[in-house]
């Protein structure tokens, strides 16, 4: 990468650095300045790093500055950013155009790769949308109208995005009626969403002891929005069964590990059949494309064929199919054999040099996610992670970023590794933590 992908800023002051300029300006015409909020770094304090591009396992700041990404997107990026396969079939399929609000061979095909990949786990249809959240509050809907039935159980610290249903915070207690987790979402709504703490059994059994009017259960199977958190023994397993006691669907929101931290995702990884699941980020090559499927019979309530609507101008979208697609076809084992063993040496090396500079730092990865907490132990739920040393994870990032090493802003985020993480990307990254670590 050459500092001719930037633009040419003659206007700057280039006393004060460009990101900062530019984050000065974009607060003045978005809210916050970012149009995601964790991009705008109140996690870690500072200020956001402006990218100018992004190439394999490297991105550049329009300060020239280069970094190790271990966000890669928050996820889509498993083959690393600008793969030239996925670029070849956004450029071609664009100059035959970009939108038809029509249906397109691609779609079919997309639906064909991906349904191949999870048949065995209960996916045997899906609908394309634009966004993952789409693909969490389209599941609730259908669950609802398949159903007939209004409540739903997510798990404290899970994140499905940002639809009414799914932006409410936990109550007073376990097995609480939610309440409002942002403004705007009304609190009669919120309360027909339960919270439980994630791989608390017994807590989601008194729900159903106390309701009859359950819906669904939502939940990532493997938690990537409180950091990396995995089930355990027995949770997943004890969530089927308990839905399918109950007349319940059980919802896998795989949007962030769907063809990540596995080939047939968390689903096939745990060899459990959810009624229908959430993807995205992969699946869509970096493109705003998100798919949510299941059993047919559930999936047949959808219009056309059924009583519950949703559509999408955009939805299926050729360029971002053809992104999808051209990703969906390079994932083999291969892939996920090194994406995971970037994932381990990550977690083994830091180990070691956390014991070397006496930190409490404990860390663990799944395929291509890993995680990392300043605790004495590996959290299990949602309290037990804010309950880590968010402090010095902030010290943390900061001190790898100056050593140019990108991580999440964030302590509850996961960090993603690509097949373009190459040795001298891990040589660069663990010296950079061994220069923090000996600090923080």
């Amino acid at each position: 990468m050459t500092s001719n992908v930037l633009p040419e800023m003659p206007e700057y002051n280039m006393r004060i650095p460009v990101s900062e300029k530019l984050f000065r300006r974009a607060q003045t015409l978005i809210p916050g300045g970012v149009n995601s909020p964790v991009r705008a770094f109140k996690g870690v304090g500072g200020t956001p790093v402006f990218v100018a591009a992004a190439e394999g396992a490297i991105f550049q700041d329009m300060d020239e500055h280069q970094y190790v990404d271990f966000v890669g997107s928050w996820g889509p990026m498993i083959l690393g950013h600008a793969n030239p396969r996925v670029i070849e079939a956004i450029k071609n399929t664009a100059e035959m155009g970009t939108s038809f609000g029509a249906p397109t061979d691609r779609e079919t095909y997309l639906a064909d790769l991906l349904i191949t990949k999870h048949k065995d786990w209960g996916v045997e249809k899906i609908r394309l949308v634009n966004s993952g959240t789409e693909a969490t509050m389209s599941a609730i809907r259908l669950a609802r109208g398949y159903t007939g039935k209004k409540r739903i159980i997510k798990f404290d610290g899970c994140y499905h995005g940002h639809g009414d249903s799914l932006l409410v915070a936990a109550g007073s207690g376990a097995a609480t009626a939610g309440i409002p987790g942002s403004a705007g979402v009304p609190e009669e709504l919120a309360a027909l969403t339960t919270i439980v703490p994630f791989n608390d059994l017994d807590a989601v059994k008194a729900v159903f002891e106390k309701f009859d009017d359950i819906a669904c259960i939502i939940t990532e199977p493997i938690c990537g929005n409180m950091g990396l958190i995995k089930p355990n023994d027995g949770f997943l397993e004890g969530l089927r069964e308990l839905c399918t006691n109950n007349g319940a669907l059980l919802i896998f929101d795989e949007v962030m590990t769907g063809l990540r931290v596995h080939k047939n995702s968390a689903m096939g990884l745990y060899n459990i059949k959810p009624d229908l699941a959430c993807f995205g980020k992969v699946v869509g090559g970096g493109m705003p494309l998100a798919v949510y499927g299941g059993r047919q019979e559930v999936m047949d309530h959808l219009a056309p064929l059924g009583p519950v609507y949703q559509a999408g101008t955009l939805s299926g979208n050729p360029v971002a199919t053809a992104a999808g697609c051209a990703t969906l076809e390079q994932l083999n084992d291969d892939v996920y054999k090194k994406v995971t063993e970037i994932s381990a040496t990550l977690e083994t090396e830091l180990t070691r040099l956390a014991k070397k500079h006496n930190q409490e730092m404990v860390c663990h990865h799944v395929g291509g996610m890993f995680g990392l907490f300043f605790a004495d132990k590996l959290p299990q739920n949602f309290d037990e992670v804010k309950a880590t040393n968010t402090d010095k994870f902030s010290r943390f990032f900061h001190g790898m970023l100056e050593e140019g090493v990108y991580l999440p802003p964030s302590a509850f985020e996961a960090w993603f590794t690509s097949t373009a993480h190459e040795e001298l990307h891990m040589d660069i990254t663990l010296k950079a933590a061994d220069k923090v670590l000996a600090r923080v």
